[in-house]
């Protein structure tokens, strides 16, 4: 399904770093980051995939770099927070998007645990610490985490991945109130079933696919752009009195 986002923003001036940006939602973010003005400082572990990012964006006529990050290592997130305030002059947007699932995988497995809250729980708490610390020094910015539906219900396969998107939620609202005196927004998007590689092997499944679909009421999956706007929205002046909000996108399917 294509989607045409026709709302714009002017991010003239300031700088946007997304983790998790070698594709799907992180990439989404990325793009329309720079498509608004931002410069967009692209991170992922995946060098290969962060740099088609950043020629994205560059086609579109964005300024990005790409910095290599692996979120679970505080050292590496805070030499990413730097390169972006060395590189840019600031820090005004943080979309802390990170994060694996293992929908193959035991997680009850010890390693395999440690590995999803190391990436998805203090990965996020690792970014919002140096954004944030980034932010207090230029006046400000806004922070926007990506949980999930699974944050606000469980699912009886992945105990580590709804243990960690209820965190990210929790992380959020404590940040929200940490900084809210400091001009310092923190939010979170939580997605639904959104079309992205992390779900790619259910969406070539056709069988797969529309019992995926069928658990959305709107009847299809979510595309990355659609977050994107949210994300978008969370960071601009239009969303200047929101902070600790979980925002839902997921065609309806908590609804219910």
């Amino acid at each position: 399904m294509e989607v045409n986002l026709t709302v714009s923003y002017d991010f003239s001036g300031k700088v946007a770093l997304v983790t998790g940006a070698s594709g799907g939602i992180g990439r989404a973010t990325a793009l329309a980051f720079a498509r608004a003005g931002a410069s967009v400082v692209v991170s992922d572990v995946n060098a290969a995939g962060g740099e088609e990012t950043v020629a994205l964006a560059a086609a579109a006529g964005g300024t990005a770099i790409f910095h290599p990050c692996d979120v679970a290592d505080p050292a590496a997130v805070k030499a990413l927070v730097a390169r972006a305030v060395g590189h840019f002059g600031r820090l005004d947007f943080g979309h802390n998007n990170a994060g694996i699932t293992n929908l193959t995988a035991d997680e009850w497995d010890d390693e395999v645990w440690r590995r999803s809250l190391a990436i998805n729980l203090d990965g996020v708490m690792h970014c919002m610490r140096e954004e944030a610390a980034a932010m207090l020094d230029h006046g400000g910015g806004a922070i926007v985490n990506t949980a999930s539906i699974n944050g606000f219900t469980g699912n009886a396969r992945q105990p580590a991945y709804v243990a960690t998107k209820h965190g990210v939620i929790g992380l959020t609202r404590h940040g929200a109130l940490k900084w809210a005196r400091d001009n310092i927004r923190v939010n979170a998007v939580c997605p639904g079933v959104i079309e992205t590689p992390m779900t790619d092997a259910v969406a070539r499944n056709p069988d797969l696919r529309r019992a995926m679909e069928a658990l959305t009421p709107m009847g299809r999956m979510g595309q990355p752009d659609e977050v994107a706007g949210a994300v978008l929205w969370l960071c601009s002046v239009q969303a200047s009195f929101v902070t600790g909000h979980p925002l839902v996108i997921d065609g309806g399917a908590t609804v219910s």
